[in-house]
C-alpha cells in the first residue's frame, strides 16, 4: 500500500473503525536508520497502529523497531511480500522469502530490542518456490526466531516479469495454502490477505483463520470499514452513522493540516471512495478531486462536495437507496 495509507490516510480510516489494526506503508530500515527519517514514523491518533518495516539488516531493523516502540507503535511488521524491483534490488521484501534464515535472524534481533510483537508479512512463495512445503519451511523456520503472528498474501510472488499491480492479480489466489497453513500450525496465528473484497468474505474465512486484512478494498471502499467494529469485533459503538458524519468528523483534522501548510489534496484524495457504490458518488470525487487541486483550496471544497453528492442524489431514478 504504498503511497496510500500514510498518515491522512491513516486519520481518515480511523473515523471509520475504532477497533481495526491499521498499518503504515512500508518503512525501509535504511531510510530510518541511515537516512535519519524519523518524520516517516510521525503519527497521530490513530493507534491500534503497526510500522511495516523493510530490510534485510537485522541491526537496521532492530534499530528502527526500537523507535517505533518508543514513539508508541503497537507492533513492527517486516514485509517480506512486496515483488517490486526496487524492493529486490535493495533485496528486501518477497525476494527474502527465498532465504528464510535471514528474516528469522531479522526477526530474533528485533525481538531482543522491543517488547511490542514482531510480525512477518509474506507471500505463499516465490517463483518455482511455491509448493506448500516450501511456505510451511519458511514459517516454521520465521517462527523458531520468536514470531508467532504471519501475515499470508494467499498468491505467490514472480520476481521477474511481472509488474507488481500484476503480482498482485494474475498469480491465482490459494486460499486453502493459508487455511491449511492455520491447521498446520495451530499454535501461531495466521492472518489471511489478498483479494478479499467485503466483510462477508472476510467473515467466511475467519471461521478457519485468526485474522484478515483488507488492503486495496478498504482503500477504494472504505465504508467497509464503518462495518468491522460491529460484524467482526461484535462492537455496535465503534462505527459511525452515515457517510455524512465521517466527512463532518475529518473536518477539525483537514483544518488543522492545512493550518500547518499541507496542500488539500494530500489529505482528501484519500477520501474520493467514500460514497462508492452510492448515488451522487461520481460528483463527490469530481468536486473533490478537481477542487482539492486549486492552488487556494480550502477546506470549503468538502462542503462543496458534500451538496454536490446530494445533487447527484437527486437526478437518481426514485427508489435509489441513499448513502449511509
Amino acid at each position: 500500500m504504498m503511497e496510500h495509507t500514510d498518515r491522512h490516510c491513516r486519520a481518515f480510516h480511523r473515523l471509520l473503525t475504532r477497533r481495526a489494526l491499521l498499518y503504515t506503508e512500508m518503512v525501509t530500515a535504511a531510510a530510518l536508520v541511515d537516512g535519519g527519517r524519523h518524520d516517516l514514523l510521525a503519527f497521530g491518533g490513530e493507534r491500534p497502529l503497526a510500522l511495516q518495516i523493510g530490510g534485510d539488516d537485522p541491526g537496521r531493523l532492530a534499530a528502527g523497531a526500537t523507535l517505533a516502540e518508543q514513539l508508541g507503535y503497537d507492533e513492527v511488521n517486516l514485509n517480506v511480500g512486496c515483488p517490486s524491483d526496487r524492493v529486490q534490488r535493495g533485496r528486501f521484501g518477497a525476494c527474502l522469502m527465498r532465504q528464510p534464515e535471514v528474516v528469522a535472524e531479522a526477526v530474533a534481533a528485533m525481538r531482543q530490542r522491543v517488547a511490542i510483537p514482531v510480525t512477518v508479512k509474506h507471500r505463499i512463495g516465490v517463483d518455482e518456490m511455491d509448493g506448500y512445503e516450501h511456505l510451511a519451511r519458511f514459517v516454521a523456520i520465521v517462527a523458531a526466531a520468536g514470531c508467532s503472528t504471519f501475515i499470508v498474501h494467499a498468491r505467490k510472488a514472480w520476481l521477474a516479469g511481472l509488474s507488481p499491480r500484476e503480482n498482485r492479480e494474475v498469480p491465482p489466489l490459494r486460499y486453502a495454502d493459508v487455511h491449511r497453513l492455520k491447521a498446520d500450525f495451530p499454535h501461531l496465528e495466521v492472518v489471511l490477505n489478498g483479494g478479499i473484497g467485503s466483510v462477508d468474505e472476510a467473515l467466511h474465512h475467519l471461521e478457519r483463520v485468526d485474522g484478515v486484512m483488507l488492503g486495496r478494498a478498504a482503500y477504494h471502499q472504505p465504508w467497509l470499514l464503518a462495518q468491522v467494529d460491529s460484524r467482526v469485533f461484535g462492537d455496535p459503538g465503534g462505527g459511525v452513522a452515515c457517510r455524512r458524519e465521517v466527512v463532518e468528523r475529518m473536518l477539525p483534522y483537514v483544518a488543522a493540516q492545512l493550518a500547518g501548510g499541507e496542500r488539500l489534496h494530500r489529505v482528501t484524495r484519500h477520501l474520493l471512495g467514500l460514497f462508492h457504490g452510492c448515488p451522487g458518488a461520481r460528483a463527490w470525487r469530481r468536486t473533490l478531486g478537481e477542487g482539492a487541486r486549486r492552488p487556494d483550496a480550502g477546506i470549503e471544497v468538502l462542503g462543496q462536495a458534500l451538496a454536490a453528492v446530494e445533487e447527484g442524489q437527486e437526478t437518481e431514478l426514485p427508489g435509489t437507496p441513499r448513502p449511509g
